[in-house]
């Protein structure tokens, strides 16, 4: 613990509530190096970007000086539909505005491989919230994001200076510090009793199936404790993964039921984790793998 005795409070909490501390040392240092890089950090935006929907028309959005705001940047590696889940971003935009009488700003720069693909995931799930189409990647230029996609999104003060990073869509934990940061208290977690609980396994492996073949993996939690077990949120790695859970309480020694949809966008080994939050002291993890054929 002496590595961490100059770690400033955000940064301990950042890797708490990731659960960090678990991982090998390595990857702990390179973490712990990368937030205290960014904390803090003035984000630079491009002198005039522009911001259409839907790929189509321009509108007249610039980049607001509210007290909060989050910046998403998606770059052209790797699958574009995998990483986006506007479904999951639709569904934070409607609760943030609830919190915050809509004063919370959602900037999103794309540098995509490919505008027709970009174009057909908007109109699929009806994503018309304002996005700048960033071509030349300045905005990356300008600041250098990491390379990791689950660190390419900031929530940024009125002086566009970084107070948390991280994705609140692939991870709940880092969900949790922005609505924190934002609100000054926690998500509505605690108004459930703390109970435990058991899985009948933590990790399926779907095998080996064709392309866009969409395969189902159940998963059992078991409540063990003397409270009803809630879960309240599912967060996955990859779009190509869907969530459904059980809403009902379970009392003490019944179940509640988790499905992984997964649907294969690209050829290859997969390996996705799905967190899963329930009214027990730490978060959930499951894991799925399985190959992707032609």
């Amino acid at each position: 613990m002496k590595q961490l005795k100059n770690i400033t409070p955000y940064i301990f909490l950042f890797l708490s509530i990731l659960g960090l501390f678990a991982c090998d040392g390595n990857k702990k240092e390179k973490i712990t190096h990368l937030v205290k890089k960014w904390q803090g950090k003035e984000i630079v935006f491009p002198a005039s970007p522009t911001f259409t929907k839907l790929l189509a028309d321009t509108v007249d959005f610039k980049i607001p000086d509210t007290p909060y705001k989050i910046l998403i940047y998606v770059d052209s590696i790797g699958c574009t539909s995998c990483k986006l889940q506007l479904d999951k971003w639709k569904k934070l935009i409607a609760y943030t505005d609830s919190l915050t009488d809509k004063q919370l700003p959602y900037i999103f720069f794309f540098h995509p491989k490919s505008e027709k693909e970009l174009r057909y995931l908007f109109r699929r799930d009806k994503f018309d919230y304002p996005v700048c189409i960033d071509r030349n990647d300045e905005l990356n230029k300008l600041n250098h994001f990491p390379s990791n996609m689950s660190f390419q999104t900031f929530l940024l003060d009125k002086n566009n200076k970084v107070t948390v990073i991280g994705n609140p869509i692939h991870n709940l934990a880092v969900k949790e510090l922005y609505i924190k940061q934002i609100t000054g208290n926690p998500l509505l977690y605690d108004k459930y009793k703390k109970t435990t609980a058991e899985l009948n396994t933590t990790e399926i492996n779907l095998g080996s199936f064709k392309l866009a073949e969409t395969r189902k993996a159940s998963f059992i939690l078991k409540n063990t404790g003397n409270y009803p077990l809630v879960i309240i949120d599912a967060s996955t790695t990859c779009g190509c993964a869907t969530v459904s859970f059980d809403k009902h309480p379970a009392k003490k020694d019944e179940t509640l039921q988790v499905d992984i949809d997964m649907t294969p966008k690209e050829v290859g080994h997969f390996n996705e984790t799905i967190t899963i939050k329930c009214n027990t002291e730490h978060l959930i993890k499951l894991r799925i793998t399985g190959q992707a054929l032609q």
